[in-house]
């Protein structure tokens, strides 16, 4: 028999779970679900304030089953990969990237990446499938793990924030992201605030509207050009849900939050393409146009192989937010972190089963260059 997978639940689905499958009451519920997230314990035996017949019964139907763990490495600055086996085969990456008290976890939603931004090396690998909710928090209970539990004891907790910045566009799976965010939250499991939870989108537009009347999260907007013209190049889905569509979303969005709260718009340099004075000009006059609360996180663009893009000089990024701070911008340069180990922004690869054969045409394109 088939075991069902209780770490991608959320409590409410636990719940249910337990008054239908076992015919418990709903506290045993938050029992185990605190024993899973806040514990790790992936062991019904260990859940020590279960009844012996309850824990016997639940590892009849049920499990506890995070990604497999085929490599774990550390960069010199302190942040830390996994390369996680999802079913199917293939591999995702996670990264958590330390800073003084805070510690932020980089989750993948997706194998890969349908969307083919051009600057992103996750693009390149195509696309296999969607992460189950297993596989999705199960990235953030293994972090937990990593480095140490209980995950609200304030002595040992490391992991303050969690992006959904890693392989994938979260919107495009909808459901188990919103579902794992929830968890995330729950102060029953690893109860992160909702600002330092965020979801980070290049446009999907139905999506992101359907987002603000379901979960209240923080949002970055994977934004890369002031323009049409370019960004239809650097982030292809611009051409379905075009800036002017997109910010209007992202309006909407924040209207719906309770709270004044702003968007952060991410911005890759890219040298020679998006990098120059005019570009910043044009950024700036886009958001004074618009009125959005937002600060601009600009980003240096971490090479990988078989790009012919190059990382903007530091000179450059630091005239480009001259001219936006000047412009009453709130703008920050990303430090970049983990490139020695492949894991700053833009370089999660993991190991694609490409079902788009991107991957192939890609390869093939840069062997005839």
């Amino acid at each position: 028999m088939e075991r069902t997978n209780l770490l991608g639940m959320t409590q409410a689905q636990l719940v249910e779970f337990v008054s239908d499958s076992l015919n418990e009451k709903a506290f045993r519920a938050r029992q185990i679900f605190k024993w899973i997230h806040q514990y790790g314990v992936d062991n019904f035996d260990d859940m020590t304030n279960l009844a012996k017949p309850l824990r016997a019964r639940l590892a009849e139907v049920a499990e506890i089953r995070a990604p497999e763990v085929l490599f774990q490495g550390d960069s010199k600055d302190g942040t830390r990969k996994w390369v996680l086996k999802v079913d199917g085969g293939s591999a995702i990456e996670t990264v958590y990237i330390p800073d003084g008290k805070r510690g932020t976890l980089c989750v993948s939603s997706q194998v890969g990446c349908s969307l083919d931004c051009s600057f992103c090396s996750t693009g390149k690998q195509g696309f296999n499938k969607n992460l189950t909710p297993a596989e999705i928090i199960g990235q953030v209970w293994l972090a937990a793990k990593s480095y140490g539990l209980p995950v609200l004891d304030t002595a040992e907790r490391r992991v303050t924030n969690v992006v959904m910045m890693g392989m994938g566009e979260p919107l495009l799976n909808y459901e188990p992201v919103v579902d794992c965010m929830r968890t995330m939250m729950d102060d029953d499991a690893y109860g992160i605030s909702k600002r330092r939870v965020t979801l980070s989108t290049s446009g999907v537009v139905p999506a992101l509207d359907r987002l603000g009347s379901e979960i209240d999260v923080s949002l970055a907007v994977s934004l890369h050009a002031p323009n049409d013209e370019l960004r239809n190049v650097l982030v292809p889905i611009n051409k379905k849900y075009n800036i002017d569509t997109l910010f209007a979303a992202t309006q909407r969005y924040l209207d719906a939050l309770p709270d004044n709260r702003s968007v952060t718009f991410e911005y890759t340099m890219l040298d020679g393409v998006n990098d120059q004075l005019e570009h910043a000009n044009q950024l700036a006059r886009l958001i004074k146009k618009t009125g959005i609360r937002c600060k601009v996180n600009l980003i240096p663009f971490n090479p990988f192989p078989g790009t012919d893009y190059k990382t903007s000089p530091r000179p450059v990024i630091e005239a480009f937010q001259r001219k936006l701070v000047h412009s009453n911008i709130i703008t920050t340069v990303r430090t970049t972190r983990g490139d020695d180990i492949d894991a700053a922004c833009g370089q999660l690869v993991g190991s694609v089963m490409d079902k788009t054969r991107r991957s192939e045409r890609y390869i093939k394109l840069q062997q005839v260059q």
